[in-house]
């Protein structure tokens, strides 16, 4: 709820703001350079249709841009060097567009005119906006320094390095939660009051106190013990952060240094908020230019599986997706009806389930094409990893408990385990395509994204699926 209430503070502050900032642009457009549109005073020049359509487009134009740069993404954390930053380098991009768009049509005396004009509305754009994102950042710190809008941290290690990272934390603004031992025998640092029991117990105290983030901040040098708990951790879908220089193994993973305090969270990737948001966006606009495009071929598979076999034309069941919600994944039928009444199966090649033309579906992955419903509601995305039935999570995790991680993003219709690997015919199959997946989650892009999708459209061409 706070992050919502401080990102739309930002968007209210954006829109006012770039109305604000085109309106003196065209006074300075009328005033200064002496472009009229044959208005005689500066109210008739401000309700000419071109200037007026302008205020009322151009300010929606800068939400978009500042949406797509990844700004509302987070609302909390900015630093004022990077909130600059950030700001110049979109408003320089946005008055690139606007001017070569909006105001190159201006005939000016002299070309020297241009440039004015460029710089005056770089100036003013960059200027109106940037301070009061300021004072909303500056006041969204405060906040956090009086424990108003204080993030909850569990600790887990109870020593020397324990207590100095919640030390640092709490200056900082966090609330401490309470450290847990990393085992029974542990020489404790912390107060014994704020010791909320041991590893074991990690369970049970997720589910009675509101944690944010997770801090591992154990002693102990074995890497083998820092890796058992850490996989213990990825089930609880928040952030897990670990200091720096005690899992320098990770090294290819993003160091977020808060305020001097080298933290790697280990449960994020290498996707920018403006790369989220652009994916975001193109799952959106393919799912629907699909549907529309394939709506013809879906009345002819849907002829095709009911005349191939008795039952409904689509399946659907039950996933676990995003952050380890559920959702109903919907396909075109490839298998008779009750094809699991003794239980979950995973379908093989040769398998007597899967119908005549279910088997060519397959093939060429036709059964998956109801898939694009599910990235226009929001549950999937075009690429991603692929979302398994919690009855094969709970199996996965037994040897590989990190399979968790890829609840951090949506699943996709198609991923790179598919394109590279295919359909898992068991468990142990399972988790040797997840290594796929694993690799694409540490190495996300939206280069690598247009490089499964290629690889996809060939595999459905070929027909290489089972």
């Amino acid at each position: 709820m706070k992050k919502s209430r401080q990102a739309g503070k930002y968007i209210v502050s954006d829109f006012i703001s770039a109305s604000v900032a085109w309106l003196l642009f065209n006074v300075l457009r009328y005033e200064v350079f002496a472009i009229h549109e044959g208005a005689s005073n500066l109210s008739d020049y401000l309700q000419y249709p071109g200037v007026l359509a302008g205020q009322m487009v151009i300010p929606f134009f800068w939400l978009v841009l500042y949406y797509f740069s990844g700004y509302y993404n987070k609302p909390f954390g900015k630093s004022r060097l990077t909130e600059f930053f950030s700001t110049f380098i979109t408003v320089l991009v946005g008055t690139l567009l606007v001017f070569f768009v909006l105001v190159l049509d201006d005939i000016p005396e002299s070309i020297r005119i241009y440039y004015e004009l460029f710089f005056g509305l770089f100036g003013l754009q960059f200027l109106i906006t940037y301070v009061p994102r300021l004072l909303i950042t500056q006041d969204g710190m405060k906040k956090i320094r009086n424990r108003e809008w204080a993030l909850n941290v569990l600790i887990i290690g109870a020593g020397e390095k324990a207590v100095c990272i919640a030390r640092d934390l709490y200056r900082l603004g966090y609330h401490i939660c309470g450290f847990v031992l990393e085992d029974e025998g542990q020489l404790v640092k912390a107060d014994r009051a704020q010791v909320l029991g041991a590893v074991g117990d990690i369970p049970a105290l997720m589910e009675k106190v509101p944690v944010d983030e997770i801090v591992l901040a154990v002693e102990s040098k074995d890497n083998r013990v820092l890796l058992g708990i850490l996989y213990s951790l990825y089930r609880y879908k928040c952030p897990v952060k670990v200091l720096a220089d005690r899992f320098n193994m990770l090294s290819k993973i993003r160091i977020r240094t808060i305020r001097g305090i080298p933290l790697v969270d280990v449960t994020d990737n290498n996707f920018s908020p403006a790369e989220q948001n652009i994916k975001f966006f193109l799952d959106k606009l393919c799912s629907v230019v699909a549907l529309l495009l394939l709506s013809p071929l879906f009345v002819y598979i849907a002829w095709r599986v009911k005349k191939d076999s008795p039952g409904p034309v689509f399946f659907r069941q039950e996933r676990i997706g995003y952050l380890g919600q559920p959702f109903w994944m919907y396909k075109f039928r490839t298998m008779y009806v009750n094809a699991e009444e003794n239980g979950p199966l995973l379908a093989s090649e040769d398998d007597c389930r899967i119908t005549p033309f279910g088997r060519v579906m397959r093939k060429y992955r036709l059964d998956e094409l109801p898939q694009f419903w599910n990235v226009l509601k929001g549950d999937m995305s075009l690429v991603g990893p692929r979302p398994e039935r919690k009855y094969f999570i709970d199996e996965i995790v037994k040897t590989a408990p990190y399979y968790y991680l890829l609840h951090n993003v949506r699943p996709g219709i198609t991923s790179l385990g598919m394109v590279k690997y295919g359909y898992a015919v068991s468990v142990e199959k399972m988790v040797e395509r997840m290594e796929y997946d694993i690799l694409y989650y540490e190495n996300m892009s939206l280069t690598l994204d247009l490089t499964i999708l290629i690889y996809t459209v060939k595999t459905v061409v070929t027909g290489k699926g089972i």
